[in-house]
Order: C-alpha cells, then structure tokens, then sequence
C-alpha cells in the first residue's frame, strides 16, 4: 500500500473509501474502547471522535461493515489489527496528526496484554439516536454537554 504524503491524498483517499461502502453517512460520534478492567461495566474510550475528520472512521466502517446508524460492534484484535494496516499509510501525511492511530494501537496492546478485556467500536449516526447499547451509553456520558 502506498503512503499518502499530502492532505490532498488524504481527501481523495477519504473519497474513494467513501465511495466504497453503499450508504455511507459520516456518524456525529465514533470510538473504539475497551471493557473495564475491573468488573465495572463502564468502557475505557481514550479518543473520542465527534464530528469531522472522517479518515478513520471509513476506515474502520470499511474493516467492519459499518455504513451509517447508530450501532456497536464487538472488534477483534484481527479487526482492529486490519484498521490499523488500513490507516497507518496516513502517517506519511506529518502536516495532519493521527490520535486514532496512536489511540488504536494503545488498545491493542491492551487487549493483547489483558486478554480478559474485549474491544469495542461505537458509530453513533445521530446523537438523537437512541442509546443502542451499554458501550454506547458508556460513550454518550464522555461527551461534552
């Protein structure tokens, strides 16, 4: 795969992938986590996506199936590894920072290192969605009011 060096490319890259996935509607809110460490049932979500930026988010909605609605995927460390492969050629952009990637691979090494914890990713379409499960209540609760 080759690296994407300019903004440009990574609008033409986020186009195509776009392109890609039928119905694709960019989601308000997107997150990968993890389940607690303890037996608590809140989710760790490290970055929270909220509005533009959408790179990622095609990226991983293309890894797993994900095209527009509010919805939550259980991710395996196969999925997330696949996501990370997809978007790392963006690295080669150094004018434009990369958190999910820096976030993602955190958590994979988490999961990795803790195998009792299980990720997760969250695409909210509509923050007036209804809540469609507990790590997406969990993520509705980091966002700023």
């Amino acid at each position: 795969m080759s690296e994407w060096t300019t903004p440009e490319q990574l609008a033409a890259v986020r186009e195509t992938i776009a392109a890609s996935i039928e119905g694709w509607q960019p989601p308000a809110v997107h997150a990968v986590g993890l389940t607690s460490a303890t037996s608590s049932a809140e989710f760790d979500f490290p970055l929270v996506n909220i509005g533009d930026g959408y790179l990622p988010a095609l990226v991983l909605a293309k890894t797993i199936g994900y095209a527009h609605g509010t919805q939550t995927h259980e991710l395996t460390t196969a999925e997330l590894k696949h996501a990370i492969d997809g978007l790392a050629p963006a690295e080669a952009c150094t004018s434009v920072e990369h958190p999910n990637l820096v976030s993602w691979r955190h958590l994979l090494h988490e999961v990795e290192s803790n195998p009792a914890r299980h990720l997760v990713a969250v695409f909210i379409g509509d923050l007036d969605d209804p809540v469609s499960s507990e790590a997406d209540g969990s993520l509705r609760t980091q966002l700023p009011s």
